[in-house]
């Protein structure tokens, strides 16, 4: 089983989170106290670290720098939303990810999947290929769109965009993490890039047959498609 280290001084907050991953096939183990998190991740072999910011005796950015120094063990920084300061040091001092808290459930669970995928030795835990949701299919190996049988041209990144939100219907997954897995890069409150992307999407798809309020934006959260 893969194996999860959770190190959040929060322990109502950790054990939502230990409970939900428990749920969905993880081993997880947790510590409240950085110190003893980081003997436990040095000691110990995890395929992944949830490790807080703000942790008593030593904080989560020590713990980043001592683990980077001898281990590369995946790790997914948690913030406070907005926290965007945070996440810069997080990325330059070698974090894989970053979470905002309070968090999506359905986001983090993408996320630990997308980190431990790219991880050496990683598995593909989602190997489908073809989505269907009424008259709309993607085909991820060839990256086709078809609504009503009538062929979509998207983007790599226009496909890559309403996969996620296709494979997701009916959750609202926020611009931080689809700007992270879609452009591969930080979100920022200035870029424009999504909403662009997603408004082409929409019109493509609204011009072959499909209602335009199934491809939503909520704003101050993200996107959703129902």
């Amino acid at each position: 089983m893969t194996r999860i280290l959770i190190i959040e001084d929060d322990k109502t907050f950790a054990n939502q989170v230990a409970g939900l991953l428990s749920q969905n096939g993880f081993c997880i183990e947790q510590c409240h106290d950085g110190e003893q998190g980081l003997i436990k991740a040095l000691a110990e072999c995890f395929d992944l670290i949830l490790l807080d910011v703000l942790l008593p005796t030593l904080n989560g950015f020590s713990i980043l720098t001592h683990i980077r120094s001898v281990k590369q063990t995946p790790i997914i920084m948690m913030t406070a939303c907005g926290a965007e300061a945070e996440r810069i040091e997080g990325y330059q001092k070698g974090a894989d990810d970053y979470l905002p808290k309070p968090c999506n459930f359905t986001e983090m669970l993408l996320r630990i999947d997308a980190v431990l995928r790219r991880s050496i030795g990683g598995q593909e835990r989602n190997d489908q290929r073809e989505l269907s949701i009424d008259a709309l299919v993607l085909n991820r190996s060839v990256l086709s769109v078809h609504y009503n049988g009538q062929s979509i041209e998207l983007t790599p990144i226009q496909f890559r965009l309403l996969w996620l939100l296709v494979e997701h219907q009916n959750d609202v997954l926020s611009k931080p993490f689809l700007y992270q897995m879609v452009l591969e890069r930080p979100y920022s409150r200035y870029d424009r890039s999504m909403d662009m992307h997603l408004s082409r999407i929409r019109k493509k798809l609204v011009s072959a047959g499909m209602a335009a309020d199934r491809l939503v934006t909520q704003h101050g959260k993200g996107y959703c498609f129902s």
